[in-house]
């Protein structure tokens, strides 16, 4: 990896956490995976059929949802201690759904296949519940605000925990034996997104995916001037990593005016609670209950918590009543949330093991490493060095902002590894051979050679091959399709999700009968509820 040194707090922690009656704390960590994938029709266009219900009720299966669009998949894993497990279980998500798609694929990249202008992206609806038409109002407002066409990106969220044990390890070390255990674990949690956000940009990097796009997706639009034309309907941005990450993609200019603080668990609360209770004006003139006919939720700067867009977000499952924030001030941060990772075309299922460990020891590296808050001058930085990355992370021209000096991605990004490699040593103590620490090492090529990154191999292969974007990833598409089809599903797995569509539907069914307020009412309730604070400390019963 080259010449590096560790800080001395951080070679301090790990060597205390490899002591025998610590070892392999840290290598029990809980992973789930939730993968989008838009439905299109045998020509690549966006499907405009409803969610099959041979799949189950999207409003209620575990497993098997939509995202904005009806046509857009969600698969969410169950929480494995082993990557290899979440992968088998995504894998079958993936072999159940083609059993019941017909002639339809899954497509596999990030950026969305052939559109015919907004009204191709159709809004998913959740059925006749006060919950089910609110998830839909919600969509609708997202449409209200900033069109559809973006709601169809793709992406991979990917979640991770830690075992209570090793928390009261590392809180032991960290001599707050006195500091309550949920209190230490979200402070350690919000150290970890400190860190993310000051070195997000090397996930971005290493594994963006989308420097390509169908012309359709611009809607009409003029393409940035960093675009070139390849072919008749395909644009590129030569030296791009993630066009899903930059501006064309999850970005709003509103929100970025909310400056969320990750500091501390309730900076971070009270800041989105004042977003979803303050009027936006452009909202307000675009209406909310006109006519009859729901547009959004309100006119506040975000409807709910769910649209403000992040990288990387601290989560906690919440109860019924309970809004996300609510859950977060109760009992503490459960878990994170990276957002930022594109679909990887040229993987089958987006993802791959190899990627999962990587990422075990880069957020394992975030929290064990020193995390200075965040000022607000730096956080300007940070965001610069991300959109660099995001337009330019190829070009070997390219310098980022770090401690006030120039850096190149080579070379900042192999002192990172270096120090990631030392943290992935530690995961692997309860692991046969060195997976973690084999990640990291295969990561290394791609620092030095721009064209081993997967968008760097994307834009070689359209290239060499003269493929229209949309033509290459539906060639892709049917390739998978084929492989899946065939391959066997694990039996019990199989009759796993053969009842949860029956059970599923059943659920919806449920929930639609018990409903005894009208739909205003509901909403009404649902957002005096949000506005409160359930601030406590000790467990709610």
């Amino acid at each position: 990896m080259g010449c590096f040194l560790l800080s001395d707090s951080l070679a301090t922690l790990i060597e205390r956490l490899t002591e025998p009656a610590r070892r392999g704390l840290i290598g029990r960590l809980r992973r789930g995976i939730e993968k989008e994938g838009l439905r299109v029709d045998p020509a690549g266009r966006i499907a405009s059929t409803p969610h099959p219900a041979a799949l189950g009720s999207k409003l209620t299966h575990p497993h098997i949802t939509t995202d904005y669009s009806e046509a857009l998949l969600e698969y969410i894993t169950p929480v494995y201690s082993r990557p290899a497990d979440a992968m088998a279980f995504l894998a079958d998500l993936h072999r159940f759904s083609y059993r019941h798609l017909g002639s339809e694929l899954i497509w596999p990249a990030s950026m969305p296949a052939r559109l015919d202008g907004n009204d191709s992206v159709s809004i998913a609806d959740y059925g006749a519940s006060n919950v089910g038409t609110m998830k839909h109002v919600y969509r609708r407002g997202l449409d209200v605000r900033y069109g559809r066409i973006m709601q169809a990106i793709a992406g991979v969220h990917y979640n991770v925990s830690l075992p209570d044990d090793f928390w009261q390890q590392l809180r032991e070390l960290d001599g707050a034996i006195d500091t309550p255990l949920n209190d230490y674990r979200s402070a350690r949690y919000f150290g970890l997104i400190r860190n993310f956000r000051r070195h997000s940009w090397l996930l971005l990097y290493l594994f963006g995916a989308s420097p390509a796009l169908d012309r359709s997706f611009l809607a009409g639009g003029e393409a940035p001037d960093r675009f070139e034309a390849l072919g008749d309907e395909t644009l590129v941005s030569p030296h791009a990593t993630s066009l899903r990450m930059s501006d064309l993609g999850y970005q709003n200019k509103v929100q970025a005016q909310l400056k969320i603080c990750f500091n501390s668990l309730s900076n971070y609360v009270n800041t989105l609670r004042h977003a979803i209770s303050t009027p936006w004006p452009a909202y307000r003139a675009l209406g909310v209950h006109e006519g009859g006919e729901w547009r959004q939720l309100n006119a506040n700067i975000l409807q709910i918590e769910n649209e403000y867009y992040s990288d990387i977000r601290p989560k906690r499952v919440a109860r019924h009543g309970e809004t996300p924030s609510q859950a977060l001030e109760a009992r503490g941060v459960e878990y994170i949330e990276v957002r930022c990772l594109d679909l990887n075309p040229l993987l089958t299922l987006g993802i791959d093991e190899q990627q999962i460990r990587f990422l075990d020891a880069f957020l394992m590296w975030c929290l064990l490493s020193e995390s200075p808050w965040i000022p607000d001058e730096e956080c300007d930085r940070l965001d610069d060095n991300r959109r660099l990355v995001v337009e330019r992370g190829r070009d070997p021209e390219l310098r980022l902002t770090h401690h006030g000096r120039q850096r190149s991605i080579a070379d900042w990004g192999g002192e990172i590894l270096g120090e990631v490699g030392q943290v992935a040593d530690l995961l692997d103590l309860l692991e046969e051979g060195s997976p973690h620490g084999e990640a990291v090492r295969a990561m290394r090529p791609r620092l030095d050679d721009p064209s081993l990154t997967p968008s760097g191999a994307l834009l070689d292969r359209l290239r060499e091959r003269g493929e229209e974007f949309s033509d290459a990833m539906l060639a892709i598409a049917r390739e998978q399709a084929e492989r899946l089809r065939e391959e066997p599903m694990d039996p019990a797995r199989e009759a796993l999700f053969d009842q949860l569509v029956a059970t599923s539907h059943q659920q919806q069914g449920d929930i639609e009968a018990a409903d005894t307020e009208g739909f205003d009412d509901f909403l009404a309730h649902y957002f005096t509820r949000a506005r409160e604070s359930r601030l406590s400390n000790e467990e709610a019963s």
